[in-house]
């Protein structure tokens, strides 16, 4: 059966004008619609914050949950419900603050669920507070004469937990969105999809290098598995390896053509340049975008449904009944 985006939406999204969130609803519905799975095999999991509203509006299962235990309800739903379609919703705050705990144990596990991560860094709901992802020295209401911290990068936390996919989009970019969502559903395992995007009222133009079209061409990388890292207006730039590191080359200088730019492998098990490319930042290197890491290996739900049958298959019972006749009986006249 086909899916347009109206069998996915509900309700009228209570956020800000302008508000990413409303960006990546959109495209939310629009790639659930692409990837036909019915709404009614679909849940949508979330914990508490702007971002955290999005169930309301998704014409599919869905659960608004407690701040921070959108990942332990998520895996819940996903072993309980092995043929659902499970997504999980959290901000920066709620994902990788109080629900940091449960960040990293979902990516050590790979349970088989998309999680997804809309990083503004800030705490929008409760009004400008700093969050695990503002950078040191932030101004906010919390920390008026800036933090002294250094934040949390998402793409480190998830490596850092074994995690086998990662992927990178901006909220205003429906078509680069589009693509990691249906990617992350394809995958086998925990994948996770951070959506940069601004808080119009809190912290806006934190993500302005790439927030537009123009921003995204001068100063972000669009990485495809199996071809070169190229990027710039005019396709000018190209990423090589120094030593450890990576180093920004210009395509006709020095001799340097197309062959001597690194291709992506975004399917490669050790993840050294994978982390090297997620990692990358402004001015001097281009904000990776797309999937950075897609690797298959065994899930959490499908190995706990696996040991289940192996279990009952050397059981001598199989229900409360059989359970009791394996003892002795007595007859009481």
């Amino acid at each position: 059966m086909e899916y347009t985006n109206t069998d996915f939406k509900k309700g009228q999204p209570r956020w800000c004008p302008g508000c990413g969130d409303h960006f990546f609803l959109a495209s939310l519905h629009k790639a659930l619609a692409e990837l036909g799975i019915a709404p009614h095999n679909t849940a949508v999991i979330s914990g508490i914050g702007c971002s955290s509203r999005l169930p309301h509006y998704m014409a599919t299962y869905g659960m608004n949950t407690i701040h921070g235990r959108a990942a332990a309800i998520a895996t819940g739903c996903k072993v309980a419900n092995p043929n659902l379609e499970v997504w999980q919703v959290s901000g920066d705050g709620d994902g990788l603050a109080i629900g940091g705990n449960h960040f990293i144990h979902a990516n050590r596990r790979n349970i088989n669920i998309n999680m997804i991560l809309l990083n503004n860094r800030i705490y929008g709901l409760t009004k400008g507070q700093y969050s695990p992802t503002s950078p040191r020295g932030f101004v906010s209401k919390s920390s008026p004469y800036g933090t002294v911290e250094d934040p949390f990068r998402p793409a480190e936390l998830c490596f850092g937990a074994r995690g086998h996919f990662f992927a990178r989009a901006v909220a205003t970019d429906a078509v680069g969105t589009i693509e990691i969502l249906k990617a992350a559903q394809q995958h086998k395992g925990t994948a996770v999809c951070e959506i940069l995007q601004n808080c119009v009222i809190f912290n806006n133009g934190t993500h302005d290098s790439v927030y537009t079209k123009e921003g995204r061409a001068k100063n972000a990388i669009y990485l495809k598995h199996g071809e070169p890292m190229i990027f710039g207006e005019n396709n000018e730039f190209g990423l090589m390896q120094e030593g450890f590191g990576l180093k920004v080359v210009k395509l006709g200088e020095n001799g340097i053509s197309e062959k001597d730019i690194l291709v992506h492998d975004a399917h490669c098990e050790d993840n050294t340049l994978q982390l090297k490319l997620a990692m990358m930042e402004g001015p001097d290197f281009p904000i990776a975008l797309g999937v950075i890491r897609d690797v298959e290996a065994p899930t959490y739900d499908e190995s706990v449904t696996m040991q289940i049958e192996e279990v009952k298959a050397k059981k001598h019972y199989h229900n409360f009944v059989e359970l009791l006749e394996t003892n002795d009986t007595w007859t009481i006249e």
